[in-house]
């Protein structure tokens, strides 16, 4: 019975013990690459970020690419001071992260308005049931992507050669 406590107690205190994976920052917006992509002044250095848990269409897929871009433009303007909560960096080097401004988190916000879509292939280090309730949302509404009976070919789709 005394192990049964102790088992308890780790898996208390473990997650208190073992810090948390994600990094927030303070960074500053310096460019706008696409519907899921920014460059940031972070610690002196310029890095690419990555939109954690997202992927908005591809600049191809006319004139959804577009509007994401222009959305996150005007959710993070250049120039802005933002907070980032990065997960991890991906094959590119470059960082994967939630950026929000003014407390509200653009990753999540893009996806409300229908300009990007979950993605639930890197879903981890994000709120699921946040992100799955924004989409559907999105979808029943028919914004955005979702405007279009069933959604435009995922951006997924498309980098591997199909879907335009």
């Amino acid at each position: 019975m005394a192990g049964h406590g102790l088992v308890r107690l780790l898996v208390w205190f473990a997650p208190l013990c073992l810090g948390s994976p994600v990094l927030a920052q303070s960074a500053t917006v310096v460019s706008i690459g696409d519907g899921d992509t920014v460059r940031v002044r972070l610690g002196g250095e310029v890095r690419s970020v990555r939109l954690a848990c997202i992927d908005a269409p591809e600049t191809a897929q006319i004139p959804w690419g577009q509007q994401a871009r222009s959305q996150l433009q005007a959710l993070l303007p250049i120039g802005a001071a933002v907070d980032l909560r990065s997960t991890t960096s991906d094959r590119y080097g470059r960082l994967v992260a939630q950026l929000s401004r003014g407390g509200r988190n653009a990753n999540q916000a893009l996806v409300a308005s229908g300009a990007a879509f979950v993605y639930w292939r890197y879903i981890g280090g994000c709120d699921r049931q946040t992100y799955s309730r924004l989409e559907t949302s999105a979808r029943l509404q028919r914004l955005g992507v979702w405007s279009v009976r069933g959604g435009i070919p995922r951006p997924w789709d498309v980098r591997r050669g199909g879907g335009l």
